[in-house]
């Protein structure tokens, strides 16, 4: 089979196997072709079948190397932002497509992320050799909390070592990389407990992006990347730098979700259209696409991408096979559908809002918990989130005076309006 007809089958699958992600596509898949029914995504997990077409997908994704670790990853790892306790079969599958570098958190589904994991090993103790496991140490601040999480974490999971550890987890600030977190990171280094270290950041990330490739002792990076934040003109330069200084950068939040419930369902501007259709017809869900746009980057070794089923793992693992590269012309349409829709999406700026108002410092964090709720459809985790804001921050949200913090939001967020419901929904 040529080159040609290998794309060509390719597209096929993931177009028939992908369910199109229906929630986001709207009114404008209504006249699309489905060539199969969508199945339910956890019913059965799918046999590898003897034909052709399935004989394409190879037991192992491209790799790309991690920085100085000097290890290679696969170009996308499994987010595990979920219940995994009762959800092996996402686990199973995930190996057999060479997802093998499964990425979760201390405080991921209540710790039931970790804890799936460590019920998969409990039972299949020799697919360890072959995973790469990332995991973070949510809310910890200093070495005992460090210490704490990571132990925790090393008895979930049923592993004696960590490959990449996180902390902070959701950096904000470079003043947050201490030389005791450096000390720490070290010394769980010579007791073997951990392989790499790194933390992940979703706000002020070329700020804490450019101060970490001074450092020297940082191992991965993990920010929000997306077709947005590309669009951030300081972001490009703390990239190379990072690159430069042979970090590893894995990208989280590859698909851009929007704050703004409306987002979610409804295709409802000439401009969402566009950008649907342009690439439906190049052979491409958004979501597909916007995968696709990151890992072009070649300095971004990784995409961690949150699939809680099989037909979302199946899709991802297509788009990533396909070997299509994107146009100049592709590439505007992401520009031109993120200056059209920015008013929709919180950036992680938060240095701005804070300035702007000292008396309330987690705007950039409720945004991004009403974007879990509105976009991500997790609300338990939403309200989870928000309820661990300080209760004197929260009693002042709604008596607040915005106006300062949206005269200066470089995405020009109605903040007014979506403080308010974040508090009618989250709290």
């Amino acid at each position: 089979m040529d080159n040609k007809e290998n794309k060509r089958v390719t597209r096929r699958r993931f177009m028939r196997n992908s369910a199109m992600v229906a929630a986001g596509l709207g009114s404008v898949l209504a006249g699309c072709k489905a060539r199969e029914e969508e199945k339910e995504p956890n019913a059965v997990e799918p046999e590898v079948s003897k034909t052709p077409e399935k004989e394409e997908y190879p037991q192992q994704l491209p790799k790309r190397m991690l920085g100085k670790t000097g290890v290679e990853v696969p170009v996308l790892a499994l987010g595990t932002m979920f219940n995994l306790v009762d959800n092996q079969i996402v686990l199973r599958s995930t190996l057999k497509y060479g997802v093998k570098y499964w990425d979760t958190a201390h405080n991921y589904a209540g710790g039931n992320s970790e804890l799936g994991i460590g019920k998969y090993l409990e039972k299949n103790p020799e697919a360890r050799k072959n995973l790469f496991l990332a995991t973070k140490a949510s809310r910890a601040k200093n070495k005992e909390q460090w210490e704490e999480r990571l132990q925790t974490s090393l008895e979930r999971m049923n592993t004696d070592y960590i490959d990449l550890y996180y902390a902070p987890h959701a950096a904000s600030d470079p003043a947050q990389l201490t030389d005791e977190l450096k000390q720490w990171a070290e010394d769980a280094k010579k007791r073997k407990l951990i392989r790499f270290f790194g933390f992940t950041t979703h706000q002020n990330m070329a700020k804490c992006l450019a101060a970490a490739a001074k450092l020297g002792w940082i191992d991965v990076i993990m920010p929000a990347y997306n077709f947005r934040i590309m669009q951030d003109p300081e972001m490009p330069a703390a990239i190379e730098a990072c690159h430069k200084a042979n970090i590893g950068l894995i990208a989280m939040k590859t698909t851009g979700k929007t704050t703004i419930e409306r987002f979610k369902q409804a295709i409802e501007t000439e401009t969402d259209k566009k950008l649907v259709e342009h690439f439906l017809q190049r052979g491409f869900t958004p979501e597909q696409a916007c995968i696709k746009l990151v890992l072009e980057d070649e300095r971004i070794s990784c995409a961690a991408v949150q699939m809680e089923n099989i037909s979302v793992l199946t899709q991802n693992v297509a788009a990533v096979l396909d070997k299509t590269k994107f146009t100049e012309a592709d590439k505007e349409i992401f520009r031109q559908y993120a200056r059209a829709t920015c008013d929709g999406y919180c950036a992680g700026c938060s240095d701005i809002c804070d300035s702007a108002l000292p008396d309330v410092p987690y705007v950039s964090d409720v945004m991004r918990y009403l974007m879990y709720y509105n976009s991500y459809g997790d609300k338990d985790r939403a309200r989870e989130l928000f309820a661990q804001i300080p209760g004197n921050v929260r009693n002042r949200l709604l008596s607040t005076d915005y106006r300062l913090a949206e005269s200066r939001c470089p995405q020009h967020l109605p903040l007014s309006k979506l403080i308010a419901e974040a508090v009618s929904k989250l709290a």
